[in-house]
């Protein structure tokens, strides 16, 4: 009886130990749900928005929440929903390009949680952002230089997550490499 060979296995998409939700941090347009819905399903882990939870929760958009209540309520939901979501199994968790901000959230994430800081160029940003009309910090002036505001002031924060991809205009899956070798290279730093 002829047997075939057996197929190759193919290379294992992240350390197998997946136990702790990774968390996607960085300024809008930065791909989060993107790359987070392409890694979860890489990972065999479920994907969240926590943008998508906060208005369902809220029961408006995230828009309506900043024109009723303004961004400090938008920010105190968030960081309740953000707790909700990393007490339950890990999953990939695309949070709001503010969260990270919040010393509470960022605490939250750097104990239950392993940050990925999705970095991008200035240019990239403009004209992700320009596809859609949706992004309420972008109404108040000029997006280029309010995009450059942010960069100037979060990506300092954003530079304490546990791993930094940088991503570009090129294929997602492309990010999501880069994403899963970043997190095979920490596995045995997190071991230690």
């Amino acid at each position: 009886m002829n047997e075939s060979a057996a197929p190759a296995s193919p290379r294992p998409a992240a350390p197998a130990d997946i136990d702790r939700t990774i968390a996607l941090v960085g300024l809008m347009g930065a791909g989060k749900s993107a790359i987070g819905r392409r890694l979860a399903a890489r990972l065999g882990l479920p994907f969240v928005d926590a943008d998508a939870e906060i208005e369902a929760a809220a029961g408006c958009s995230i828009e309506e929440i900043f024109e009723r209540h303004g961004e400090t309520a938008f920010r105190d939901g968030e960081r309740r929903v953000i707790a909700r979501l990393l007490a339950g199994p890990p999953q990939v968790l695309a949070t709001g390009g503010g969260a990270f901000m919040d010393p509470d959230t960022r605490a939250l994430i750097r104990d239950q949680a392993v940050s990925v800081w999705l970095r991008v160029e200035l240019e990239v940003l403009v004209r992700r952002t320009g596809r859609r009309n949706n992004r309420p910090l972008l109404k108040t002036g000029d997006p280029r230089a309010i995009l450059q505001r942010l960069m100037d002031e979060r990506y300092p924060r954003y530079a304490e997550a546990d791993v930094v991809v940088d991503t570009d205009d090129g294929p997602p899956e492309d990010t999501v490499a880069r994403v899963l070798d970043a997190l095979r290279e920490r596995a045995p730093e997190r071991d230690a």
